[in-house]
């Protein structure tokens, strides 16, 4: 079964740091493009962060507000996706989700929630 399970989301004081973890099963994510999205309430999915596949020239994507602050990573051992958030803000409260596509396929987590406050 082809899944993506997102992790690693929480409470956290501004400032702070955050690790978020997608791991994929059913299929690798080697081949695919994959990125981190997130939606905050009442506003549009946006793009964080995505980087190319392995098989492509390395190619990395961070959103201007994001830039400086967060990572983001594979961990091919253990076919997993990651993002490093440091410097945490309130307007980065959302649910994050990882995706994953190539040509024909396009997968996505469920999402975990992140929620930055003091």
């Amino acid at each position: 079964q082809v899944q993506l399970v997102e992790s690693g989301g929480g409470l956290v004081q501004p400032g702070g740091s955050l690790r978020l973890s997608c791991a994929a099963s059913g299929f690798t994510l080697d081949y695919y493009a994959l990125g981190w999205f997130r939606q905050a309430p009442g506003k549009e999915r946006e793009g964080v962060v995505c980087i190319s596949s392995r098989d492509k020239s390395t190619y990395t994507y961070y959103a201007d507000s994001v830039k400086g602050r967060f990572t983001i990573s594979r961990d091919n051992a253990k076919n997993t996706l990651l993002l490093q958030m440091n410097g945490l803000k309130p307007e980065d409260t959302a649910v994050y989700f990882c995706n994953a596509e190539t040509v024909g396929n396009d997968y996505w987590g469920q999402g975990t929630q992140v929620t930055v406050s003091s």
